[in-house]
Protein backbone atom coordinates (compact mmCIF):
# COMPACT_ATOMS: atom_id res chain seq x y z
CA UNK A 1 0.00 0.00 0.00
CA UNK A 2 1.64 3.33 -0.55
CA UNK A 3 1.11 6.59 1.03
CA UNK A 4 -2.08 7.47 2.48
CA UNK A 5 -3.63 4.84 2.34
CA UNK A 6 -2.97 4.67 -2.13
CA UNK A 7 -3.49 1.33 -3.71
CA UNK A 8 -3.23 2.77 -7.28
CA UNK A 9 -3.33 5.79 -8.99
CA UNK A 10 -3.32 7.49 -12.58
CA UNK A 11 -3.72 10.99 -14.80
CA UNK A 12 -4.95 11.82 -17.76
CA UNK A 13 -3.76 15.47 -18.02
CA UNK A 14 -5.57 17.54 -20.37
CA UNK A 15 -4.59 21.28 -21.93
CA UNK A 16 -6.28 23.26 -18.79
CA UNK A 17 -6.97 20.45 -16.58
CA UNK A 18 -5.85 17.13 -14.98
CA UNK A 19 -7.56 14.30 -14.01
CA UNK A 20 -6.47 12.03 -11.20
CA UNK A 21 -8.47 8.20 -10.48
CA UNK A 22 -6.65 7.00 -6.96
CA UNK A 23 -7.57 3.62 -5.74
CA UNK A 24 -7.19 4.13 -1.70
CA UNK A 25 -8.11 2.26 0.92
CA UNK A 26 -9.64 3.95 4.40
CA UNK A 27 -8.27 2.86 8.20
CA UNK A 28 -11.22 -0.03 8.52
CA UNK A 29 -10.08 -1.78 5.03
CA UNK A 30 -12.74 -0.44 2.74
CA UNK A 31 -11.59 0.29 -0.67
CA UNK A 32 -13.10 3.69 -2.55
CA UNK A 33 -12.01 5.19 -5.55
CA UNK A 34 -11.06 8.78 -5.52
CA UNK A 35 -11.71 10.88 -8.75
CA UNK A 36 -10.13 14.11 -8.70
CA UNK A 37 -10.18 17.32 -10.98
CA UNK A 38 -7.10 19.87 -10.80
CA UNK A 39 -7.11 23.16 -12.49
CA UNK A 40 -4.94 25.79 -12.80
CA UNK A 41 -6.33 29.19 -11.10
CA UNK A 42 -5.83 32.74 -12.65
CA UNK A 43 -4.60 34.21 -8.88
CA UNK A 44 -2.14 30.95 -9.15
CA UNK A 45 -2.54 27.85 -7.22
CA UNK A 46 -4.76 25.02 -8.25
CA UNK A 47 -8.14 24.27 -7.64
CA UNK A 48 -9.58 21.08 -7.26
CA UNK A 49 -12.73 18.80 -7.31
CA UNK A 50 -13.11 15.00 -5.77
CA UNK A 51 -15.72 12.54 -5.89
CA UNK A 52 -15.55 9.60 -3.75
CA UNK A 53 -17.27 6.25 -4.76
CA UNK A 54 -16.91 3.14 -2.15
CA UNK A 55 -16.08 -0.33 -3.88
CA UNK A 56 -19.64 -1.45 -3.16
CA UNK A 57 -21.60 1.51 -5.06
CA UNK A 58 -19.22 0.94 -7.96
CA UNK A 59 -21.74 -1.01 -9.98
CA UNK A 60 -24.79 1.73 -9.12
CA UNK A 61 -22.15 4.39 -10.07
CA UNK A 62 -20.96 3.23 -13.14
CA UNK A 63 -24.62 2.61 -14.45
CA UNK A 64 -25.94 5.94 -13.65
CA UNK A 65 -22.59 7.26 -15.21
CA UNK A 66 -23.36 5.31 -18.39
CA UNK A 67 -26.52 6.26 -18.80
CA UNK A 68 -25.35 10.28 -18.23
CA UNK A 69 -23.22 9.06 -21.09
CA UNK A 70 -25.58 8.02 -23.78
CA UNK A 71 -28.08 10.96 -22.97
CA UNK A 72 -24.55 13.10 -23.56
CA UNK A 73 -24.37 11.05 -26.46
CA UNK A 74 -27.58 11.60 -28.15
CA UNK A 75 -27.56 15.19 -27.04
CA UNK A 76 -24.39 16.28 -29.03
CA UNK A 77 -25.23 14.56 -32.10
CA UNK A 78 -28.81 16.06 -31.78
CA UNK A 79 -26.76 19.59 -31.74
CA UNK A 80 -24.63 18.65 -34.53
CA UNK A 81 -27.69 17.85 -36.57
CA UNK A 82 -29.79 20.88 -35.89
CA UNK A 83 -26.35 23.29 -36.49
CA UNK A 84 -26.04 21.10 -39.57
CA UNK A 85 -29.75 21.88 -40.76
CA UNK A 86 -29.23 25.58 -39.69
CA UNK A 87 -26.28 26.29 -41.89
CA UNK A 88 -28.08 24.81 -45.26
CA UNK A 89 -28.72 27.58 -47.52
CA UNK A 90 -32.48 28.64 -47.93
CA UNK A 91 -33.17 27.63 -51.29
CA UNK A 92 -31.97 23.44 -50.95
CA UNK A 93 -34.18 23.71 -47.36
CA UNK A 94 -37.22 24.04 -49.86
CA UNK A 95 -35.57 21.46 -52.31
CA UNK A 96 -37.92 18.33 -51.49
CA UNK A 97 -40.65 20.74 -51.56
CA UNK A 98 -39.86 21.82 -54.97
CA UNK A 99 -39.25 18.29 -55.77
CA UNK A 100 -42.58 17.13 -54.05
CA UNK A 101 -44.83 19.73 -56.06
CA UNK A 102 -43.35 18.77 -59.65
CA UNK A 103 -44.21 15.15 -58.80
CA UNK A 104 -47.64 16.30 -57.38
CA UNK A 105 -48.27 18.16 -60.53
CA UNK A 106 -46.87 15.15 -63.09
CA UNK A 107 -49.25 12.40 -60.62
CA UNK A 108 -52.29 15.03 -61.58
CA UNK A 109 -51.69 15.08 -65.47
CA UNK A 110 -51.40 11.09 -65.00
CA UNK A 111 -54.31 10.61 -63.16
CA UNK A 112 -56.36 13.06 -65.68
CA UNK A 113 -55.21 11.09 -68.47
CA UNK A 114 -56.35 7.54 -66.98
CA UNK A 115 -59.88 9.51 -65.72
CA UNK A 116 -60.16 10.39 -69.28
CA UNK A 117 -59.28 7.43 -71.29
CA UNK A 118 -61.93 5.63 -68.81
CA UNK A 119 -64.94 8.35 -69.34
CA UNK A 120 -63.65 7.77 -73.17
CA UNK A 121 -64.29 4.00 -73.00
CA UNK A 122 -67.81 4.16 -70.66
Amino acid sequence: MGIRGEVYSTKVQLPNRTYFFNIKENRLGDLYLNVVESKNRDEGGFERQSVVVFAEDLTQFLSGFEEALRVMDKAGREKRHSERDRKKPFKHQHADEEEYSEHHKKSIIVRKKIHNNKSDTH
